[in-house]
């Protein structure tokens, strides 16, 4: 039969209430006794020697009668010893403290004209009548490693599934919302009528229908605003601090050619009229058609004079060329 194997000392917890109590308690003066009852102590420990020699020596026994004498002794001695690093009453000085003892296993070594080279091995910690081995610096890195990896492990694991891509929304973290189901209503056909046969409830079933229908299209419109929102969050923190020209520029580098806005001019600009642009021309004289009835007699007012087309020059104000009479030839007979 296969025998249970016992735990490691750094995960025992040791306690003996009846020790505890023929002692009087655990204080300063009973605390080594009291751990030298648990599996912790070793018996061929500086302490078991001399608690055996003073046992039977009577000129020894007043070194275990105080924690200070038993101490002072084992200073003394060479090899393998357990001693009070903490003692939270001081000597008994202070009755009420946190009532926590640390022991500590170290190895004395003696050099001559020297100080004793001590080397701690293990601690202890005493709490009312419970010790326990405190574990070692590897094995705290290894429990606090272990622990930080198996965190990222699951962290991992459970976002691995998260990521999705849709050409609609792109990348999002989110889960994806359910599919509507089909608006018809499915009947069955029945090659039978019964008379007795309840109807069924299509008013409870459109609105049930339409109930899970618009459940289903405000959670797809929270998922759009969601990805709306962290996308717009995302360029506000890459491009929060550029801007953009009203009239950006187009062509080549070193090309500064500005684009046409779109926009229309505005109102307040006056406009420029295009007859203001161009001189002036003169007015087209207007021609006068209407023209008096013709009259051999003269006006009876001798003061008025018949009106007279314009561009034209009077009659009277005409004279006949002289040349004209001059340059006539006669005929040769």
């Amino acid at each position: 039969m296969a025998v249970a194997e016992e735990p490691p000392l750094d995960e025992q917890q040791w306690r003996s209430p009846p020790i505890a109590q023929s002692m009087g308690g655990i204080h300063t003066n009973t605390v080594l006794p009291y751990f030298s009852h648990s599996p912790f102590f070793d018996a061929t420990s500086n302490n078991a020697t001399l608690t055996t020699q003073a046992m039977y020596n009577p000129n020894m026994f007043h070194f275990i009668q105080t924690r200070e004498a038993f101490e002072g002794r084992l200073r003394t001695m060479s090899g393998l010893e357990f001693m009070v690093a903490h003692d939270p009453s001081n000597n008994g000085q202070q009755p009420e403290n946190s009532g926590v003892f640390v022991i500590r296993k170290q190895n004395r070594r003696k050099r001559p004209g020297l100080e004793d080279e001590v080397t701690a091995l293990s601690s202890y910690f005493v709490i009312g009548e419970n010790i326990y081995m405190a574990p070692s610096v590897g094995n705290v890195i290894g429990s606090r490693m272990l622990s930080t990896v198996t965190s990222l492990t699951k962290l991992l694991s459970a976002a691995s599934a998260l990521p999705i891509f849709t050409p609609s929304l792109g990348h999002t973290y989110l889960p994806p919302t359910r599919k509507a189901p089909s608006s018809g209503i499915s009947t069955q056909a029945t090659q039978t009528s019964i008379e007795s046969t309840p109807m069924p409830d299509t008013q409870g079933t459109l609105r049930s229908t339409k109930t899970l229908l618009a459940s289903e299209k405000s959670s797809s419109a929270d998922l759009l605003g969601t990805s709306i929102l962290a996308e717009s969050f995302s360029l506000f923190s890459r491009y929060g601090n550029e801007y953009m020209d009203e009239n950006p520029l187009v062509g080549e580098p070193g090309s500064f050619i500005l684009q046409k806005s779109r926009e229309a001019p505005s109102q307040s600009q006056p406009k420029i009229s295009s007859s203001s642009a161009k001189p002036s021309a003169p007015p087209t004289p207007q021609l006068i058609t209407d023209l008096p009835p013709a009259s051999g007699k003269k006006s009876a007012k001798a003061g008025e004079k018949s009106p007279i087309t314009p561009g034209f020059k009077d009659k009277k104000g005409r004279r006949k060329s002289k040349v004209a009479g001059a340059l006539t030839t006669t005929t040769p007979k």
